[in-house]
């Protein structure tokens, strides 16, 4: 491990605004992914199409199976200031953990009103910049958000949000089902029904886990030195099932392929010293950082992602950072898409 990997300077890089995607591309499965072989220390230039044909019978494909809800909600104000709260999680019956924008005009005990008889109450302010609030509502909470409430779009992606969006649907996995992330398992918006079918009926093993995305997978990483960084932790279930099957493969030698740093993420968090997966559901808190020695994952399947980001850490500490790193710049020249709506790469 070099010593200059440990500061996080040294994971930036050069990318021209217009390879940030803003859109989904109308087909998930058509768009570009880079094939890292880390044996033989080279990459190469595929569509996502390929991946039935990269993948072997006898592969384990974990999917994260979280689902985005509508956490952004614009309210008022009695003064009329504007609030936007960003929904993280319910930390009680109707009490919420949120960022809002500006937060220096929310104090205790002011009120946001938001429509469709939804108001919030200052609970706390935190130390660490989110703001509790308790929900009052005339009907259903989940009804109502479901009607106000917006997509929670990474900021980098920017556009009009005042009319009904397509990222509802786009901004999703096919796959996702248990509701709780504020940002979605991007790795996985590649994937089809027909793609799943064909890796399923190859032989492939698909292996559901779910871990809700929360700010901190996201957030930038405030810290100079990586030895003092680290990742919030975020809610994450791996079932019996999930975790006998990744466990029965890793018996055998199969590979484990990770869909995303999530995935990826949850499984190393539920792993014991030998690498067995033990099932339940806790906060997985793991910082992946150089030094880090992978238990579980043979692979992994992930996006493009921001420079000096802590998920960008995660996957050179993978991949290796020399070849990783590389990779990014060939990508850059080759104008790949970047970010949630952007291309992919698949690091064996």
């Amino acid at each position: 491990m070099k010593t200059d990997e440990l500061q996080i300077e040294h994971y930036d890089f050069s990318l021209p605004e217009d390879l940030i995607a803003q859109d989904a591309l109308p087909n998930r499965e058509s768009s570009r992914m880079m094939v890292i072989d880390r044996n033989s220390r080279s990459f190469s230039d595929r569509r996502f199409s390929d991946i039935t044909g990269l993948l072997r019978a006898g592969d384990v494909l974990v999917i994260n199976n979280t689902k985005v809800f509508p956490a952004r909600l614009n309210g008022m104000l009695e003064s009329g200031g504007q609030i936007e709260l960003l929904l993280e999680h319910e930390v009680s019956p109707m009490v919420w953990k949120t960022l809002a924008r500006p937060a220096k005009r929310l104090k205790e005990g002011k009120t946001v009103h938001f429509g469709n008889g939804l108001r919030a109450d200052v609970v706390e302010k935190t130390e660490s910049g989110s703001v509790l609030v308790r929900f009052e509502c005339e009907g259903d909470f989940d009804v109502v958000l479901e009607s106000i409430g917006r997509t929670p779009l990474p900021p980098y992606i920017k556009r009009d949000m005042a009319a009904p969006d397509e990222d509802r649907i786009r901004y999703q996995t096919v796959y996702a089902k248990e509701r709780g992330s504020i940002a979605a398992p991007t790795a996985g918006l590649h994937f089809t029904p027909d793609v799943l079918t064909a890796l399923t009926e190859k032989g492939v093993e698909i292996v559901e886990v779910t871990l809700h995305v929360g700010y901190g997978t996201f957030a930038p990483v405030r810290a100079e030195s990586l030895s003092t960084h680290t990742v919030s932790g975020e809610r994450c279930e791996i079932t019996e099932g999930a975790a006998d099957s990744v466990n029965r493969a890793k018996e055998q030698g199969r590979r484990v392929i990770a869909v995303g740093t999530t995935s990826t993420r949850s499984l190393e968090s539920f792993a014991d010293e030998s690498g067995r997966l033990i099932a339940g559901r806790r906060i997985a808190d793991l910082t992946i950082t150089p030094g880090y020695r992978f238990k579980v994952i043979d692979g992994l399947l992930t996006n493009f992602h921001l420079p000096m980001s802590s998920l960008l850490v995660l996957v050179t500490t993978f991949g290796g950072y020399d070849l990783v790193m590389g990779a990014y710049r060939h990508a850059v020249s080759e104008r790949y898409r970047f970010y949630s709506y952007g291309d992919c790469m698949l690091i064996e």
